[in-house]
């Protein structure tokens, strides 16, 4: 059979989809967020990233499309949507025989350390870069699959699901969050990336440590959100507990490489490390008691609990 448009609308209207509980929307849910990514540019090359936009628009299409009892879990369709035959998993080094095995693979986490991307026919592909067939494969999943929610799709395609709840954060300072609020990996992971790049913007995209600004023409920054006192451990997503550093300076404050003082200068342990750097860079140890940047909003210094937890933690005098 020739795989055209008319195919994979086809395709799009049989989805093998679990109804021992009613039937499950998780595959439509996902194929509607990748359109949005492809249409929005965010997706360039037959690779499909479980990214922070891609999880936050399935989040925001099933929090409106969604009418039934089942838990919104996106690894569930990412993975099994291999079986339509029309999308591939291409697998992370080692994890191969697993893949190919069609081993269960439960959670986001798991997914993500197992998978490194999908991707889909070929066909599919040319289709989804092109506006009129993404906008009829679009309509097709939404009439087929919710059918009382037709008038909605333009709509929502208007609200940015990771603009939306980096905004949200943004009005509140940030969050702390209970063990049951961390539960849901979805959520968890998309609220980390609002707060990561909430954090980045209050630094105008500078290392607080060696002030380095490089953002792609994609937005891809140099640059993380980093939390002070770890997330995992105390669940504080607000903002003061966050302190933007390059990838370098991330890695080496997580490993207790240097302190901040409750006067924002740094502080070097000199005997935790030897260093040789080029002619050319600053080492390391040279930022021993320079003041770091702050954040453009004075609410948002770094909290100095949490630095005084931080060097608590790595012995830092």
């Amino acid at each position: 059979m020739k795989k055209d448009l008319s195919y994979y609308a086809k395709k799009f209207t049989k989805l093998g989809v679990d109804r021992a509980h009613g039937v499950a929307p998780h595959k439509p849910t996902l194929l509607l967020s990748v359109i949005e990514q492809f249409d929005k540019g965010r997706i360039q090359h037959n690779q499909i990233y479980l990214t922070p936009e891609l999880i936050a628009t399935f989040l925001k299409y099933w929090s409106n499309l969604v009418t039934t009892d089942h838990r919104s879990d996106i690894s569930l369709p990412f993975f099994h949507l291999t079986g339509d035959k029309f999308w591939h998993l291409m697998p992370n080094p080692g994890f191969e025989a697993t893949i190919a095995s069609r081993t269960k693979i439960k959670g986001l986490a798991a997914l993500r350390n197992t998978v490194k991307y999908a991707y889909v026919d070929d066909e599919l592909f040319e289709y989804l870069q092109d506006v009129s067939s993404r906008v009829h494969l679009a309509e097709t999943l939404v009439s087929t699959w919710f059918p009382a929610k037709t008038q909605q799709l333009e709509k929502l395609y208007q609200v940015d699901g990771l603009d939306n709840i980096q905004l949200r954060l943004f009005e509140k300072g940030g969050a702390v969050y209970t063990t049951e609020d961390i539960k849901d990996q979805d959520k968890t992971f998309v609220r980390n990336a609002a707060f990561r790049r909430n954090v980045v913007s209050l630094y105008l995209q500078h290392c607080a440590l060696c002030r380095l600004k490089i953002v792609s023409r994609d937005s891809q920054n140099i640059v993380d959100g980093a939390h002070i006192k770890p997330f995992s451990e105390f669940h504080d997503d607000r903002f003061d507990n966050g302190i933007a550093l390059c990838k370098n300076h991330h890695w080496a404050f997580d490993r207790g490489w240097f302190g901040i003082g409750d006067d924002y200068r740094i502080i070097i342990p000199h005997d935790r490390f030897h260093e040789k750097s080029p002619t050319n860079m600053r080492p390391l140890e040279d930022f021993d008691g320079e003041a770091i940047l702050l954040p453009n909003q004075e609410i948002y210094n770094p909290r100095i609990d949490s630095l005084q937890w931080h060097r608590s933690f790595w012995k830092i005098a």
